[in-house]
């Protein structure tokens, strides 16, 4: 399958990488200062006592992120988990609208999910909700990084069932599932 918003979801990708990178950096530095006030002690200094507040919960919120920012790359690219073991064994004609069936179920969760995700965050953002941790932050920008992830997975989930319907109303003969190695043939 081809996707035309791929770039769309490499951006998402790139989102939840930066996340990933941010968490990385974010532990290395506390854990440096860590080491920089051990060696001070050893050596017979006074510690310096800098630390990073709040490491724990800017982490948390940039692991959501990049879980959710990833989910739609991880679909298209078909590193999502299915298991195919009764369906790989249907006729293409049938298997095809078992994809669409799935791929509309699926749809539908996350579109609902979406909903209740803006709903979540306009109410955050109304009420100034904030965490409730060292840092005190506003509760409606993890939560729209959350809206743009699902945001992003139900239109990849709307493009797959739109090129899965095609197949299966005009040539349900050539249908056959995507796999990680036909992403790599066509790169």
């Amino acid at each position: 399958m081809t996707f035309k918003f791929d770039k769309l979801y490499r951006l998402g990708a790139w989102g939840a990488a930066a996340c990933m990178v941010a968490i990385c950096a974010l532990i290395a530095l506390q854990v440096t200062f860590r080491l920089v006030d051990a060696l001070l002690v050893l050596i017979g200094f006074s510690r310096l006592g800098v630390s990073i507040t709040g490491v724990s919960e800017m982490a948390s919120y940039l692991l959501v992120g990049a879980t959710f920012l990833g989910l739609a790359y991880t679909f298209v690219h078909h590193a999502h988990i299915r298991v195919t073991l009764l369906i790989s064994r249907l006729p293409s004609v049938v298997r095809v609208w078992f994809e669409v069936f799935g791929l509309l179920i699926a749809v539908v969760i996350s579109l609902l999910l979406a909903y209740g995700l803006v709903g979540l965050a306009r109410e955050s953002l109304q009420y100034n909700d904030v965490s409730s941790g060292f840092l005190s932050i506003p509760l409606w920008i993890p939560q729209s990084v959350l809206v743009v992830g699902v945001g992003l997975l139900a239109l990849a989930l709307l493009e797959a069932l739109w090129i899965a319907l095609r197949i299966a109303i005009h040539d349900p003969a050539s249908f056959r599932e995507a796999t990680a190695i036909d992403d790599n043939e066509a790169h």
